[in-house]
């Protein structure tokens, strides 16, 4: 899916994320039932807003693996895929 959408400008940098599928197997290789799934924490940014009221530049840009709170973001869908929208200080880590 072609994404057409921006986060709009002057919203603390709000950031678009696809998160990562939920964990259907545990390590030992027992499979978990729906019910019993976590909310990922996991994901991957798909779009940036250009900047914040203050003009400030986001530190992050598409295609960067991240971490965030369980209950952050706003759940959204398009098409037939989640994505959230958060702020980008609601992301706690980026991978490298």
């Amino acid at each position: 899916m072609n994404f057409n959408f921006i986060p709009v400008a002057g919203t603390k940098n709000r950031v678009i994320v696809e998160p990562a599928p939920a964990e259907t197997k545990t390590a030992s290789g027992l499979y978990i039932p729906d019910t019993a799934q976590e909310k990922p924490q996991r994901g991957t940014v798909i779009s940036v807003s250009e900047k914040d009221e203050d003009g400030k530049t986001p530190q992050l840009k598409a295609g960067d693996k991240i971490m965030f709170g369980k209950y952050s973001g706003t759940e959204i869908t398009l098409g037939d895929k989640n994505y959230l929208i958060m702020r980008e200080s609601d992301i706690l880590v980026k991978e490298i």
